[in-house]
C-alpha cells in the first residue's frame, strides 16, 4: 500500500522520552520504586513521546499521510525530537512549531515488563502551544483534525479550555472529523485542579470522537469514583474494577457533552465505544463520517473490543496507537466493529516492543493479522446483559 495523501494533521503534544531498560518486577511499581532502593537498570533509550508522536507516527507507519504539529525549543532536546521524528521517514518534523529560547518538554518512562508505565514529565514549550500556532492553511482540505493531551499543555486548559475550544471549533469548522485524547494530570498541579467538568462541557461540542482512558475520564468528570476505587485497587491501575454499568453511564454522559462517539480506552482490557442514536449528530462528523449507507452500523452502539493476546514487551504509547488505529478505521471508511478491532490490533502490536511505534506494521498487514484468526482475550470485567457478536470477538451491550 502506498502512502496515503497527507490529509490527517495531529497536533498537541509532543516530548522525547527518555526510557531506561528495567528489570521485571513481579511485586510492581511501589516495591521496585522504593526509597532508597539501588536498582540496576540497562541502558537508557531516547525517542518521541506524546499524543502528536505516537498517535502521528503510528498513523505514518500504518500508511496514513498525517502531518505532526507539536511545539518544541530550539535547544538539544528539541533538535533530538526532530531528529527521532525523520528517522520514521524524511519530512516527519516539517510541521513541528520551534520557539526560540523555550525549552523543549521531556518525559522519563518507567516501564517494567508486564507493569503499567509510570511518568515523570516536564511540560516545556507544550504549556505556550496556542491555537493561533495552528494555521488556516494547515487546516485547509484535510479530512481528520485529532488533538492529543490538552491537560498537558497550560494554554489549553486555562480559563476553562477557551483556547482548546477555539481551536477544535475552527478545525470542525474547515470540514474535519475531530478527535480528542486525553492526559490525567498530577492531581497536585494546575492542570488537576482545573475545572475539567466545565472545560469539557465547553469543548466537546466541537469534537465527534471522543477518546479518554477510564482514570482521566474519572479523574475529570467523577473524583469520588476516582478516589473511590483508586482507594480499592490499593495504589495499583483501577482498571480491572471497571464493569458494564460503569461504561454505559460514562459513555451516555459524554454523549449528552455533544459527541458522536464516546471511547473509553481500558489498557489491557481493551476500548469501550459508544455512540450516539442521533443519525442527524453522527452526519455531521466531518469528512470521515459514515456513509449514507454505513451509518446504521454506526448508531445507538455499545460495544467492547478485547486486546488481542500479545507477548507485551512493554506499554509506552499503547493508548495513543490504539487511537492511530480506531481513527485509520474511520479514514479508511471501516464499519464500526472494524475499526474497533483496528484499533485494539495496533495497540497490540504496540504492546511487542518495547518503544512506542517500532511494533506498528503497514495497514494491510494489519488487516491480513486480524483475519488470519488472531486470538482475543477473554473480558474479565463484570459485563451482565453483554453478548459476544457473532461473527468478531468483540462484545455488545444490552441496550
Amino acid at each position: 500500500m502506498t502512502d496515503r495523501a497527507a490529509d490527517i494533521v495531529v497536533a498537541g503534544h509532543i516530548c522525547l522520552d527518555i526510557i531506561p531498560a528495567l528489570p521485571s518486577h513481579p511485586e510492581g511499581l511501589s516495591q521496585l520504586l522504593a526509597p532508597g532502593k539501588l536498582v540496576e537498570i540497562g541502558p537508557a533509550s531516547l525517542s518521541t513521546g506524546g499524543a502528536v508522536a505516537n498517535t502521528g507516527l503510528a498513523l505514518r507507519r500504518l500508511g496514513f499521510g498525517a502531518r505532526l504539529m507539536g511545539k518544541i525549543g530550539d535547544d538539544a532536546f528539541g533538535r533530538s525530537i526532530r531528529e527521532c521524528l525523520d528517522a520514521y521517514g524524511a519530512g516527519a518534523s516539517d510541521g513541528m512549531i520551534v520557539s526560540a529560547g523555550e525549552s523543549s518538554s521531556y518525559t522519563i518512562v518507567i516501564s517494567p515488563p508486564g507493569i503499567d508505565r509510570l511518568f515523570l514529565h516536564a511540560t516545556g514549550t507544550n504549556d505556550t502551544f496556542a491555537a493561533s500556532d495552528v494555521s488556516s492553511e494547515a487546516l485547509a482540505g484535510i479530512r481528520l483534525f485529532h488533538f492529543g493531551y490538552p491537560p498537558l499543555m497550560r494554554g489549553m486548559y486555562e480559563r476553562d479550555g477557551e483556547e482548546l475550544a477555539w481551536l477544535l471549533g475552527r478545525a470542525k469548522a474547515a470540514g474535519a472529523t475531530v478527535s480528542l485524547d486525553m492526559a490525567r494530570p498530577d492531581p497536585a498541579s494546575d492542570a488537576g485542579r482545573a475545572d475539567w467538568p466545565a472545560i469539557l462541557a465547553r469543548a466537546l461540542p466541537h469534537v465527534d470522537v471522543f477518546l479518554p482512558s477510564l482514570e482521566e475520564i474519572l479523574f475529570m468528570l467523577r473524583p469520588d469514583t476516582y478516589r473511590e476505587l483508586s482507594a480499592r485497587s490499593g495504589g495499583e491501575e483501577l482498571l480491572g474494577l471497571a464493569d458494564g454499568a460503569l461504561l454505559s453511564s460514562l459513555g451516555e454522559e459524554l454523549l449528552g457533552l455533544g459527541v458522536a462517539v464516546a471511547g473509553i480506552k481500558l489498557g489491557e482490557h481493551g476500548l469501550y465505544v459508544r455512540t450516539t442514536a442521533d443519525a442527524a449528530r453522527l452526519a455531521t462528523m466531518g469528512a470521515c463520517a459514515p456513509g449514507a449507507d454505513a451509518i446504521g452500523g454506526w448508531l445507538a452502539r455499545e460495544l467492547l473490543a478485547p486486546c488481542f493476546a500479545v507477548h507485551v514487551e512493554g506499554t509506552t504509547g499503547a493508548g495513543d496507537c490504539t487511537i492511530a488505529g480506531l481513527l485509520g478505521g474511520l479514514a479508511s471508511g471501516l464499519t464500526l466493529e472494524r475499526s474497533l478491532l483496528s484499533a485494539v490490533g495496533t495497540g497490540a502490536c504496540n504492546v511487542e516492543r518495547a518503544d512506542a511505534v517500532s511494533g506498528i506494521p503497514r495497514w494491510d498487514d494489519l488487516q491480513r493479522r486480524i483475519d488470519a484468526g488472531w486470538r482475543q482475550r477473554t473480558p474479565v470485567l463484570a459485563l451482565p446483559g453483554w453478548t459476544q457478536l457473532a461473527d468478531s470477538g468483540l462484545w455488545s451491550g444490552p441496550r
